[in-house]
């Protein structure tokens, strides 16, 4: 059942802090005035919703070793439910689409365009466009000068000043957004299987801007751009579906179609162990600032915590409610994690404390993206819902909360 077909509404208005204390959902959802409370609502929900599972049984056969958490913690705010920006979802497995730069900046994938937020303005600037054609203004060798024609984006990453979008045919489109125009277009592979799963963006040890590119074709691709070239592709036994590289930049956790995971020497793509627990295919993976703890999402609807000093068997289990774990993120520094399902819940886990302690996040719809921003200072997360799509940003939680006058 979609709270669309409860409500259709002409006007939702965005939803404040101010307004969320005083009552209102945040979501703007006017339960008051529906069929079915709130309550009822996520019963409803809890129930029916179908965890796609590509290994049946593996949601209900890795509940035995999940570990209770306490759900008591606050870490952020609800500051704000804006609606003015919808985030959509291409892929139903790929849901890396919001990525914040700064505590008021985010940018998002909606529809063909990529778009800005800027919480601190309230306003929305398309950044890209990829509707019609798009073609790169500079000339760099290996690059694709006739470009791209409706691109269907699988996957963002923002770092810094660069955006690298990702598309079902193996397309890599690189913009610099301090820059006019497109620097770069690239495609992975021309084979039938092409989708470009997940990017990640990271600083070279030689200082120079480099990222890496997970490809269903069972390929990770890492480019340099400062020479805008392919440095390294490494092949897997199976399509790739996300990779993270180590903070000291030396190791990479593969995960993919496959329930084992691989961690690999960044230099080599020689394979140093694979780590086993996970029941079906994962699709997101990343690592705590620290460098020895590393987290993994599958569609067995738990996130595991890896030490990598002892693979043998993984650190926790943490259970999702609904269905698999479709993107994680750790903040700046290590203190907090968050874990999105593929709608309605992201949990932030206490990192610092063993991951005993949580603060759930409930509301209703798909989930597009989750972000920290660098400064570890706002949460955004991408809803996508026909009549309730938005952007929620919550504020990490200080001792010295002001008024939300400021």
């Amino acid at each position: 059942m979609a709270l669309g077909s409860l409500l259709q509404e002409n006007r939702i208005s965005d939803t404040t802090a101010a307004e969320a204390r005083r009552g209102k959902d945040i979501q703007g959802i006017p339960w008051d005035r529906l069929s079915i409370s709130r309550e009822k609502y996520r019963q409803t929900r809890l129930d029916q919703y179908k965890n796609y599972e590509n290994i049946p049984q593996s949601g209900e056969m890795s509940e035995k070793e999940c570990k209770a958490t306490d759900k008591g913690g606050k870490y952020y705010d609800f500051w704000q439910n804006t609606r003015s920006v919808k985030s959509t979802i291409l892929h139903f497995q790929l849901r890396n689409l919001v990525w914040s730069t700064s505590k008021h900046d985010v940018y998002l994938v909606s529809n063909y365009s990529i778009v800005h937020w800027s919480s601190l303005t309230s306003k929305r600037s398309e950044v890209l466009n990829v509707s019609g054609h798009v073609a790169p203004c500079e000339k760099h060798p290996g690059s694709l000068l006739e470009g791209f024609t409706q691109t269907q984006i699988s996957t963002l990453a923002v770092r810094d000043n660069l955006l690298i979008a990702g598309g079902f045919q193996g397309e890599l489109i690189c913009k610099y957004l301090d820059r006019p125009g497109v620097s770069f277009c690239t495609r992975t592979t021309y084979e039938d299987n092409a989708i470009t799963n997940a990017v990640e963006i990271y600083e070279h040890p030689s200082g120079a801007v480099h990222f890496m590119a997970s490809n269903n074709d069972s390929g990770v691709r890492d480019f340099d751009m400062e020479r805008f070239q392919l440095s390294k592709h490494f092949c897997f036994p199976w399509p790739v579906n996300h990779t993270s590289l180590s903070p000291d930049g030396k190791l990479v956790v593969i995960v993919g179609d496959y329930p084992e995971g691989l961690l690999v020497d960044s230099q080599t793509g020689k394979t140093i162990t694979p780590f086993r627990g996970h029941l079906d295919f994962s699709f997101a993976s990343a690592w705590h600032p620290d460098g020895h703890i590393f987290a993994t999402g599958n569609q067995d609807k738990t996130c595991r915590v890896w030490d990598v000093r002892n693979l043998s068997k993984s650190v926790a289990v943490l259970k999702g409610n609904l269905g698999a774990i479709r993107s994680i993120r750790f903040t700046s520094d290590g203190q907090f994690m968050a874990m999105a399902e593929p709608a309605d819940f992201v949990h932030v886990y206490d990192a610092k404390h063993g991951f005993e302690k949580e603060q759930e996040i409930d509301f209703f719809g798909e989930i597009s993206g989750v972000s920290f921003s660098p400064d570890t200072e706002s949460l955004f997360i991408g809803v996508w819902d026909r009549t309730y799509g938005s952007l929620l940003q919550l504020n990490r939680r200080r001792n010295y909360m002001y008024l939300d006058c400021l």
